[in-house]
């Protein structure tokens, strides 16, 4: 009895650790803001650059080279470990879902009503930005002078529907060897998860050894997140902030508040209506128990490195069948991309308005369906999103001198945003995870009550 109650409180001890460390981390990162801003206006830059080597200076960048970065050293040996995973995770995962499902009918509307629940949710996702980016172009707010910033090479553009075309792999062990390529990763654990399913008792080795590297893997993630995790958030969100130019801010404040508004209205109602309309479940309940993942999300900006808690509080908190989940989650971590999605349409619909380009309801939807596809083929990594803009930006034709500096500018200040980006991101793959899961019958109600 004691040993239930013990693992009760531990998901509410490991969220109220969170919030602590984002709070603190939050203080420190603004202080060292005020203070880099002092020793900058009083001729003390020295010194600051000094604190920056010291603590937050990204040691690979080639400034970087005689600096010691603890925070950065820090904050990605965590997410490191957090990405070694991704790959054996998902596949075993899917792979092991797909071997579980003996009804094959199931499969299929398993993953009808998923891409359906991802396609619901997108639709008024960028119909909400469309709405609030055209309203803030109309009100003038994207009317801004972008001076004094830095040109920067905007990533190479490349036709969205490739994302399609690289799904299906041509090399098995290229596939294997990055993170980039979890769509192709997931055809392979479902059709390797599928095949063992109908040959059944001839396959047994593969099957028992999928299984042990699952327990390997969930025993390792929880370690590590439970242990690591409140303060790997501290140190994430201090160097964050700390290493802002405030003055990167100032011309495109309209854009960041327009896009966060956007985000935190879906994020706070969006999903809660959702799963209240669709699964008809109280949906506090769901706000409560998800508001750590958002959190680890907004943290580490890497929905890959927030798939192992995610799965872990829906199954665990949520009352997911793990089966439904581990085929939910990896997938939705791959496509569905609401929160990219939102910050892209915004971003573009800024873009234009700022570069001299027309703004209109035509160009929004078309702007709208691009960012659909784009943010499908989104890799699930910090800062990625802002990236795959660019494709969105050479599809509309947005490609004069004005438009590249507002997508520098967008490059430069856009950290905030793909933080909450990514918080919306996975909140909506375990929403969707829920409905799934409720209409299947594999909820248990009685574990998402409590």
């Amino acid at each position: 009895m004691m040993k239930k109650n013990n693992l009760k409180k531990n998901p509410n001890e490991l969220a109220i650790k969170m919030v602590v460390a984002l709070i603190l981390g939050l203080i420190a990162g603004t202080s060292f803001i005020f203070l880099r801003e002092y020793l900058n206006g009083n001729g003390k830059g020295d010194l600051w650059l000094t604190i920056n080597n010291l603590l937050f200076q990204d040691i690979t960048a080639e400034q970087g080279r005689n600096a010691i970065g603890i925070f950065y050293i820090l904050g990605q040996l965590f997410i490191n470990s957090l990405q070694l995973v991704i790959i054996p995770m998902v596949f075993t995962s899917i792979a092991l879902a797909m071997c579980h499902i003996s009804d094959t009918k199931k499969l299929g509307r398993i993953s009808y009503k998923t891409i359906l629940g991802f396609a619901a949710t997108s639709i008024f996702a960028l119909l909400l930005a469309g709405i609030l980016g055209f309203s803030a172009h109309k009100m003038g707010l994207f009317n801004v002078t972008i001076d004094n910033i830095a040109a920067k090479q905007g990533g190479a553009g490349s036709n969205p529907l490739l994302v399609l075309v690289q799904a299906i792999p041509n090399n098995i062990t290229s596939v294997f060897s990055e993170n980039g390529r979890i769509l192709s990763i997931v055809f392979l654990a479902v059709v390797t998860g599928f095949s063992i399913n109908k040959l059944n008792d001839q396959i047994t080795v593969l099957k028992k050894l999928l299984e042990d590297v699952n327990k390997i893997i969930t025993l390792f993630l929880s370690f590590i997140i439970t242990k690591f995790g409140p303060f790997a958030i501290f140190i994430l969100i201090t160097r964050t902030f700390a290493i802002y130019g405030v003055e990167h801010l100032k011309p495109a404040f309209a854009y960041v508040m327009t896009t966060v508004i956007g985000l935190l209205t879906f994020l706070i109602f969006g999903y809660a209506i959702f799963v209240f309309i669709a699964a008809r479940i109280n949906p506090i309940n769901f706000v409560k128990k998800i508001s750590k993942v958002a959190l680890f999300g907004f943290s580490t900006s890497s929905s890959a490195a927030t798939l192992p808690l995610n799965t872990k509080t829906t199954v665990e908190e949520m009352g997911v069948n793990e089966e439904i989940a581990s085929f939910v989650l990896p997938l939705g971590m791959t496509i569905n991309m609401n929160g990219t999605a939102i910050m892209q349409v915004i971003a573009a619909i800024f873009i234009a308005s700022s570069a001299g380009y027309e703004v209109t309801v035509g160009s929004i939807v078309i702007i709208a369906l691009l960012a659909l596809i784009a943010s499908v083929g989104t890799p699930a990594a910090p800062g990625a999103g802002a990236i795959i803009l660019f494709t969105v930006l050479t599809g509309m034709g947005y490609q004069n001198d004005a438009a590249v500096l507002a997508y520098s500018l967008i490059l430069a200040i856009n950290r905030p945003v793909e933080m909450l980006v990514t918080s919306l991101n996975v909140v909506g793959d375990s929403a969707t995870a829920v409905v799934v899961a409720k209409s299947e019958g594999s909820l248990n109600e009685e574990i998402y009550n409590s």
